[in-house]
């Protein structure tokens, strides 16, 4: 139980715990520095809770402080730390009045070093914006129906099979040349570079597809060196640059003539879709026969007119006879057009099935044998040879001479 004291008795006004934390985080609300501010640490004790907020610790080696992110800004965030990080927290100072404790309630996160980073991204786009290396006058359409198609990735990556797997998808009649580099680390501009010369170098290359799965702005930094920009800048084939995810833009997708959001979207953006085609030319079967139809149509009734008003300009038996023929005509030409459809739906079986059936290859290979005379027909019977005749036998795996005795 608290006591309680005569008012009278102290000089000092007494406060209640509540009251004090409650003048105090004011006191830390109020104070603009602490609004704002970034905080370089090492991350400690992070943990999710079910709300989705989460709860860490700020540390150097000489302080730590409590750390709270709410799940609006946690579900948002492009990291999500692990003990022993070093990172930047950005947020404001307040106090928890229930355990009268001070923390940062953090709203961002980024790894300790990437506003360099990121200044460095601010810079170099700027200077390649004004010298227009972004411009869309530049930009090369991407060929529509590509044969082949060169891929600049790691040879292992997952990246390379997303892409492989979509195009068997879309369109399988493409092939794809593989230039493997490295796509991470500080020699991966440089053979990121070489790969892209090399395939841009070929003629047998419709478009050059860079990609890399997702991960860090240091994990993407490769595809930010101006190096890389300016090959791709250079290039005569059309490129496009799917690196990272959706949220990732690099300084080559701004070089490139098409950005994509991940690699299997640049997969997706190199190739038509075959489904999408089959449809497509069989309406314009459908709209090429519903047009030879209506052609028709209109010269029937064209012709039933004019044979009208020939009616009175021929005898008329044969004026009816040529009516009935050209309606015999055209009856046949209505029937054909019909049937026309279906035989080309079993066509391809059925020229396929009268080729196996009258091959001399499949004959041969059931034991039978083609025999000819030297230089002459095929022998049918035996009335056909006489005694001295030179045969040629010919079997399934070769053929030989005999002499008839």
């Amino acid at each position: 139980m608290i006591p309680q004291y005569d008012q009278h008795s102290l000089e000092d006004e007494v406060w209640s715990v509540s009251d004090l934390n409650a003048y105090i985080k004011e006191l830390f609300d109020i104070d603009y520095r602490l609004r704002e501010l970034l905080v370089i640490g090492e991350v400690s004790n992070f943990s999710r809770a079910k709300s989705g907020h989460a709860y860490f610790t700020l540390k150097d080696d000489r302080s730590q402080i409590r750390c709270v992110m709410w799940s609006t800004f946690a579900n948002r965030s492009a990291i999500e730390p692990v003990d022993g990080d070093a990172i930047i927290a950005q947020g404001r100072i307040s106090v928890y009045e229930a355990t009268g404790q001070y923390q940062l309630y953090v709203e961002r996160l980024e790894p300790a070093g990437r506003g360099d980073l990121a200044k460095a991204f601010e810079q170099l786009k700027e200077r390649l914006a004004a010298e227009g290396l972004f411009d869309p006058v530049h930009k090369s359409p991407i060929p529509t129906f590509p044969e082949k198609i060169g891929v600049v990735t790691s040879a292992d990556a997952a990246a390379l099979r997303d892409i492989r797997n979509v195009l068997r998808r879309r369109w399988p009649l493409v092939s794809v040349l593989l230039a493997p580099t490295l796509v991470q680390g500080t020699d991966a501009p440089t053979q990121i570079v070489q790969a892209l010369q090399w395939l841009d170098g070929r003629n047998d290359i419709d478009t050059i597809i860079i990609a890399r799965g997702g991960g860090s702005m240091e994990d993407l930094w490769a595809f930010n060196d101006e190096g890389v920009a300016r090959a791709i800048f250079r290039a005569a084939h059309p490129v496009i640059v799917g690196v990272g995810h959706e949220t990732d833009f690099t300084i080559a997708d701004f070089v490139a003539d098409l950005r994509a959001p991940t690699p299997s979207a640049a997969a997706e953006l190199s190739v038509p879709d075959k489904a999408e085609m089959m449809d497509h030319v069989q309406g314009l079967n459908r709209d090429l026969v519903g047009d030879m139809m209506a052609f028709i149509h209109r010269h029937r009734v064209y012709l039933n007119g004019l044979t009208r008003s020939l009616k009175n300009l021929s005898p008329q038996g044969a004026l009816d006879s040529k009516r009935q023929h050209v309606d015999w005509l055209f009856g046949r030409l209505d029937r054909a057009i019909a049937q026309h459809l279906d035989r080309a739906k079993s066509q391809l079986e059925i020229s396929q099935t009268r080729l196996v059936s009258v091959s001399p290859v499949s004959t041969l290979l059931r034991g039978y044998a083609i025999v000819k005379k030297k230089e002459g027909p095929i022998v049918r019977s035996v009335s056909d040879v006489i005694e001295g005749d030179e045969l040629e036998i010919h079997v399934a795996d070769g053929d030989f001479d005999v002499t008839v005795e």
